[in-house]
């Protein structure tokens, strides 16, 4: 037998054409009055907007409505100066990962009376990482997620600085959505190409998990039923726009995301991080090009887990490939129907800039929980190399 602990944060999830009429009483249930609302332009400004002003009725104390893609410093820093200025009480995120990711850091930001680089993980000398508590009290959180993202359930906020071209982190389990509202008309305003991108992300991370060194039982069962949620619905919702597909999808990421909170990343989480940003490409375009590559890195040392990932897409067994080769092999046809880009110069990543990249990608938080180890800077570059 082995040791480990399992712990659930709480969530109150409601989903379906219903969903939003609980989000007043859910406000009410912690007495607040000066709920502030984080999105993009596109929402503050379209008729969806109405839903949600309708539910919130007079608790509504203001809108922050210019949320930018991958949460830049200056963004969270204009967020978290509006929730001052109006003492904000709660904040409800309504879009993707970039507005729930931002109401998160806005409301740290808020708390702590500090800057994003002092509340940041930061890389001490020898390598090591350190990730600063953060003590102070947070603002409740209530998502109306667009896009299926894990980062709905998840307690890290990354933010980038175009300065720097890196993504700093702060981790705040007093950050965690209290409530989620997943809406039928919400997740139908996403595009077909984000809603695919946000998946391909959750499925990344279901096979990261799946295949590191946890032992996790819990998890692992949250995981292969996000994958197998992913394999039936995501071609669905490449080809057609259906809210049930949608919720579905939605769902898969939640599974995953509570699940990867008991696992491990792996490179290709953190390639991920080191491109997108930088490049303003999708996370989820960004793994399905290097997943591949990064899966035949990881062969041998997740064995077992790629079992699992073959199970949970329902691939038979083979006598002449193995478990990681059927996997890519499924993936490659999977990627293929959605159309998804399968080399980084088809992304006009520049070869030149794959060195610095790597530089990025070695300081990320997330490569200690690789499967296989990666030692040297070498094996990273040799991946990238094969990706582009």
């Amino acid at each position: 037998m082995q040791n480990f602990q399992h712990i659930t944060p709480p969530l109150r999830l409601y989903h379906g054409p219903d969903s939003l009429t609980h989000l007043g009483r859910e406000l009410d249930r912690i007495k607040s009055q000066r709920a502030v609302v984080v999105c993009g332009d596109w929402l503050a400004k379209g008729p969806l907007f109405e839903r949600i002003r309708a539910a919130l009725g007079a608790r509504c104390a203001g809108v922050y409505g210019e949320v930018l893609g991958h949460s830049p410093v200056a963004s969270v820093e204009d967020a978290a100066a509006l929730l001052r200025r109006v003492e904000a009480d709660a904040v409800i995120a309504v879009g993707g990962g970039s507005a729930i990711v931002t109401a998160r850091a806005a409301s740290i930001l808020v708390a702590e009376g500090k800057p994003v680089s002092e509340l940041c993980t930061v890389t001490e000398a020898g390598g090591r990482l350190r990730s600063p508590k953060l003590a102070a009290p947070k603002l409740p959180q209530f998502i109306v997620p667009t896009t299926p993202t894990t980062a709905t359930v998840k307690a890290g906020s990354a933010v980038f600085d175009p300065a720097s071209g890196q993504r700093l982190a702060m981790f705040d389990p007093k950050t965690r959505a209290q409530s989620v509202f997943i809406d039928p008309e919400m997740i139908l305003s996403a595009p077909r190409g984000l809603v695919a991108s946000a998946s391909i992300n959750t499925l990344s991370m279901a096979i990261e998990g799946l295949t590191s060194r946890s032992h996790d039982a819990i998890a692992q069962g949250a995981l292969m039923q996000a994958l197998r949620l992913l394999a039936q619905h995501l071609p669905q919702a490449a080809r057609a726009d259906d809210a049930a597909v949608r919720g579905q999808l939605v769902l898969a990421a939640i599974l995953c995301g509570q699940g990867t909170d008991h696992t491990a990343a792996g490179i290709t989480t953190v390639l991920g991080h080191a491109i997108g940003a930088r490049h303003e490409i999708e996370n989820g375009t960004v793994n399905a090009i290097v997943l591949p590559h990064v899966l035949r890195f990881n062969a041998e040392a997740a064995a077992a887990g790629m079992a699992q990932v073959a199970a949970a897409l329902d691939l038979q067994r083979s006598a002449t490939q193995t478990p990681e080769q059927r996997v890519v092999e499924t993936l490659a046809s999977l990627f293929d129907e959605l159309a998804v880009p399968r080399r980084l110069r088809d992304v006009h990543v520049p070869r030149e800039s794959l060195p610095e990249t790597t530089a990025l990608a070695m300081g990320d938080w997330f490569l200690k929980g690789n499967p296989r180890p990666v030692r040297e800077a070498a094996e990273l570059q040799q991946i990238l190399e094969e990706a582009w």
